[in-house]
């Protein structure tokens, strides 16, 4: 349990890391580079290269056009369709390059890739059911939520990661028992004519 609290801190950035990569790679890695090349935080060993200036360039030039991507409902779907290839291993990596090298490491990227592929499917599925509205103001107030989700889960992560792992863990069981809750409705529903 000591082992586990005194790298509590770790575990929590690892997490918001594959969480938010799960939402918005881009901006995930923008902010984190952004808050190292600004002194604001330290980041881990392997993760200093977020802070270069041209992956800072890369990742912010990204970030917008994935910020942009976004907020258009039917080109939304076909960007998360060709982010399902990208967002998980980039979770995955992320939360090993935490921990650097070793069992940790390995851990982290299996967990890692998991819930962001968890965080992925969960957001592509939502859009996808969202984005049937012929209305642009749903898509446009998801969208938006998930920006600040992301920016505020990775601050919450630096600055109270205990805080930050108690709210994952409350979304992935709000998650999962809304999962049962609709994977329940639907077999309970009538079937159309075969």
């Amino acid at each position: 349990m000591d082992a586990l609290l005194r790298h509590l801190p770790e575990i929590a950035l690892a997490s918001a890391l594959a969480w938010g990569s799960g939402l918005r790679l881009y901006a995930t890695l923008f902010a984190l580079g952004a808050a190292g090349w600004l002194g604001w935080i330290e980041l881990p060993q392997h993760l200093a290269l977020l802070a270069h200036p041209l992956v800072l360039s890369v990742s912010g030039f990204m970030a917008l056009v994935e910020f942009g991507t976004d907020k258009l409902p039917w080109l939304d779907s076909v960007w998360d369709a060709v982010h399902t290839f990208i967002r998980i291993p980039a979770g995955a990596a992320l939360a090993a390059a935490v921990f650097g090298d070793g069992a940790a490491a390995l851990a982290a990227a299996i967990l890692g890739g998991t819930l962001a592929a968890g965080t992925h499917f969960a957001k592509a599925g939502t859009r996808a059911v969202i984005n049937t509205s012929p209305e642009p103001f749903t898509n446009w107030t998801a969208s938006f939520t998930e920006d600040a989700a992301v920016l505020g889960g990775l601050w919450l992560a630096l600055v109270k990661p205990a805080a930050f792992l108690v709210l994952l863990v409350l979304l992935l069981v709000l998650g999962l028992a809304l999962f049962f809750v609709l994977r329940k409705k639907f077999r309970s529903s009538p079937r159309g004519p075969a």
